[in-house]
């Protein structure tokens, strides 16, 4: 606050101490009262008025919470409750002083110490109380030589402290034995001088903690491994890995264990199984894929109907219970993918080895078998255990070109052509069931990165997707909920795939964004309350097409909006929507601006449906080289086929896991932490493909700082716009102060219409066009709000430019107000690439004049 404003400050504080409104705390704290001061506080009520009991708070008796902590690299954070607290709004804030000598990402116990808002949705801060697990054995970061000591920087910016080296815990092994030192104990070295070396100072190490920070002493550590220098091929996913904490190295004892199990398929081994070897059964897959873990076929009955395969291979065989081998790929639960290498589950010899669906080679596979009507209704399913000879490992592209008639292809493949014809003809009937049952399909592009013979970044260009990827799309969803289906009929506790409807405020969040482009999701009865919070004021609002006069006047009551009642919402909702934006310039910001408002599919011990497939119920099954999830549900089947004529008994407990076993129940407490455990895992690889993805654009943008580009808005936020730019797949960020320096004036976020505003009586004239791709229903609701409707001046646009109410847009004349510049989603922008930010790893723009 400036000093003026201090005085009446002070003025109102001591008028509501002297009414016991508040009470002071020394050094010049102030708070609500506490119940102690409440009840010794003299009744201000009438005398004939009962007192009013204090409504207990929905969180009286929790205020102790167990949850992670996620810090800011300013230095406050955020403490994720384990257990959801529905009455809470969002999570715990603890500010900078009350972490304490917790670190990003440990779980700790936090104490709340206040609530404010309303009932149902009160938002809580609170302190660190104690730190219960750490969440980093080992830090990666910068080595620094230091006079008095030796520092690591770490590359996480969330973690607030320097890691002291110790003298002489900067050697590895490896540094100790080209020294020629013997002994690394400490008697040693103090009495040796140990010399700075080049390859140590100012490289990317791997640092092992043997001191946490605690009491205001920073956390001490010793160096364990020398990445490289910064900017060298390959660091950066290496410093991804640790950072992380991706196990990616397999003990002598897994690969072993993965060696021996990765023979030959034998003559004992086809006992028992189902023979497909005489089918043309196929593979399709990436050209760089190197796991290939499903093939199908596909066969068109005389009836009309269909007969669809779909083979999986048998990881469960190879990897059984309670062995090593097992426990690492428990422990990784996923395999990570970044653009240059893979971080597998398995050891190569059994993911790219005898469980990879190979050509030509005898492979054991889990099978699904399933007939459909000629109108794509599944009439029944059949699970058996198998063995395959791939007659062909096919491309996605190689595929595609065969059905769009490709003489060359169409000439290589003649044997296979009429399967594919009709692989894509199923999938074309199996979609528009999926579609009526209001399966999502957003289809949005992902990166990909193209580079040249030296590994050198090229490129970076939309991911494309062709009707080979559909069928075999949806080829694995019918065999996942084949089988999901079937361990149901049987009663067989089973992992889940499931996502849950969206949340309400999520919802209206989306709606309004959505209806300045003139759609809706057409809920019925969604509407909001809004409740007024006792005590809390707001500036008063912008006066019509004056946003200079926010905050002058009157304060208002503060209000906030909840959900109204009870969200009646189904994915056809989203589905219809997603139709009617289908090719419109604002394809891409709707689609993102849904995803967006869904919430994260997870793995569950439960049943809880796919909202957004549309399905009651659903699986994994058709991954189990790369997926955990899917190798206990192979293990499940296993054993649902071994003894099919029995039923599980809920009242009799599941004994422990027997080790070496391929079919086995598990106990619903083992699937939970089973489903946990997988959830967090495939957030953190998610986690660290999006950074190492965000990392490498940095890298290839900074080779093309000061181009220019045209680019979409994606995403408005009160620090600046989010960029997408049409030439190459790069998103960054166009900051509200480049803004600001464009417009010539102050700039802000508009709630509302979540615009970025210049706050501008004369702006700089500099602004370009206006929204191309906007609805006229857009311009039309801006009339309707006292705004004039954009003004179109040139190509692309740089802002919206917005007169005064009542005036020509195009030409103000003499005392006219001048145009307001303001900045949409789905806004057209020309840019320049300015810099990049190296702590956030994005570039960054300049918005400059359209040509």
């Amino acid at each position: 606050m400036k000093k003026s404003d201090n005085r009446p400050l002070f003025k109102m504080l001591s008028k509501l101490k002297k009414r016991r409104a508040i009470e002071e705390l020394p050094g010049g704290r102030y708070r609500l009262p506490s119940r102690k001061s409440e009840r010794d506080a003299p009744s201000q009520k009438p005398s004939g008025e009962a007192p009013r009991s204090p409504q207990p708070s929905p969180l009286a008796g929790r205020d102790e919470v167990k949850g992670r902590l996620v810090l800011h690299h300013d230095g406050y954070g955020f403490v994720v409750p384990d257990s959801p607290m529905p009455q809470l709004d969002g999570d715990i804030f603890i500010p900078r002083d009350a972490i304490q000598d917790a670190m990003h990402g440990d779980h700790v116990l936090a104490k709340i110490q206040r609530l404010g808002g309303v009932t149902g949705a009160q938002r809580a801060e609170g302190r660190i109380v104690r730190i219960l697990d750490r969440a980093h054995p080992t830090v990666v970061g910068l080595f620094r030589y230091g006079a008095q000591h030796n520092v690591v920087l770490p590359y996480d910016v969330r973690i607030q402290h320097e890691i002291e080296i110790h003298r002489g815990n900067e050697l590895t092994p490896g540094l100790w034995k080209k020294l020629g030192f013997s002994g690394a104990d400490e008697t040693s070295i103090r009495l040796r001088r140990i010399p700075r070396l080049d390859e140590l100072d100012g490289a990317v190490v791997n640092v092992e903690l043997l001191r946490y920070p605690h009491g205001g002493a920073s956390p001490t550590g010793r160096v364990i491994e020398i990445l490289g220098r910064p900017g060298e091929l390959g660091v950066d996913t290496e410093i991804i890995i640790r950072k992380h904490h991706l196990p990616h190295v397999f003990s002598a004892e897994v690969l072993d264990e993965a060696e021996r199990g990765a023979k030959p398929v034998s003559e004992s081994q086809r006992a028992g199984r189902e023979d497909f070897r005489h089918l043309p059964i196929v593979t399709i897959d990436g050209e760089t894929a190197r796991d290939f873990d499903d093939a199908v076929y596909v066969e068109h009955r005389a009836d009309g109907g269909w007969h669809l395969q779909v083979h999986i291979a048998d990881v469960a065989h190879y990897v059984r219970t309670a062995t090593p081998l097992d426990g690492e790929a428990r422990l990784r639960g996923t395999s990570v993918y970044f653009p240059d290498r893979a971080v597998p589950m398995l050891p190569e010899t059994l993911s790219n080895g005898m469980c990879s669906l190979k050509p030509r080679e005898d492979r054991l596979v889990m099978s699904a078998l399933m007939e459909f009507d000629a109108a794509g209704h599944m009439k029944s399913s059949r699970m058996t255990s198998g063995v395959i000879r791939s007659a062909e490992r096919m491309t996605y592209t190689n595929v595609n070109k065969v059905l769009e008639g490709d003489p060359e292809m169409s000439k290589r493949y003649a044997s296979l052509s009429p399967r594919f014809r009709d692989m894509k003809e199923l999938a074309l009937v199996l979609n528009a069931r999926r579609n009526e049952r209001g399966s999502i399909d957003f289809d949005l592009p992902e990166p990909v990165i193209e580079f040249d013979e030296e590994q050198r970044m090229t490129n970076i260009t939309r991911s494309e997707r062709n009707i080979a990827h559909r069928l075999i799309e949806e080829f694995m969803l019918a065999a996942n909920r084949a089988v999901a289906a079937y361990l149901l009929h049987r009663g067989i506790e089973s992992l889940h795939r499931v996502h849950e409807k969206p949340d309400a405020r999520k919802v209206l969040e989306f709606e309004e964004l959505a209806r300045a482009f003139g759609y809706s999701l057409g809920v019925e009865d969604l509407h909001q309350r809004e409740v007024a919070v006792r005590h809390g004021r707001v500036p008063a609002p912008a006066k019509a097409g004056r946003p200079d006069s926010f905050g002058h006047g009157r304060e208002r009551g503060m209000k906030v909006a909840l959900p109204g009642s009870e969200l009646r919402i189904t994915p056809q909702h989203y589905q219809r929507l997603i139709k009617k934006v289908v090719g419109k310039p604002e394809e891409r910001i709707i689609s993102y601006l849904m995803l967006r408002s869904l919430k994260q599919a997870r793995y569950a011990a439960e049943p809880l449906g796919h909202f957004a497939l549309g399905f009651d119920e659903y699986t994994h099954f058709t991954s189990p080289i790369r997926r955990y999830p899917d190798l206990i549900v192979h293990r499940i089947l296993k054993w649902a086929l071994d003894h099919p004529n029995d039923a599980p008994s809920s009242s009799k407990p599941h004994v422990a896991t027997p080790p070496g076993a391929e079919a086995v129940l598990y106990s619903h407490k083992n699937l939970e932490e089973i489903a946990a455990e997988t959830s967090e895992a495939e957030r953190r690889a998610n986690g660290a493909e999006r950074e190492l993805m965000d990392w490498k654009t940095a890298q290839f943008m900074e080779e093309h700082l000061g181009e220019e580009y045209d680019g979409l808005i994606i995403s408005v936020q009160k620090y600046g716009c989010f960029i997408e730019l049409f030439e190459v797949f790069v998103e960054g960020l166009l900051p509200i102060s480049a803004l600001e320096e464009f417009a010539g004036a102050r700039c802000v976020l508009r709630e509302r219409d979540h615009a970025i505003v210049a706050l501008a009586s004369g702006g700089s004239g500099r602004g370009r066009g206006s929204r191309d791709s906007r609805r006229g229903s857009s311009a039309s609701s801006s009339v309707g709000a006292g705004l004039a409707p954009p003004v179109r001046i040139g190509g692309a646009s740089a802002a919206r430019l917005v007169s005064n109410p009542g005036k020509a847009a195009s030409s103000p004349g003499r005392g006219a107000k001048p145009c307001q510049l303001e900045w949409h989603l789905g806004d057209k922008v020309r840019v320049r690439a300015e810099r990049i930010d190296p702590m956030r790893k994005r570039v960054e723009f300049v918005l400059i004049p359209a040509p």
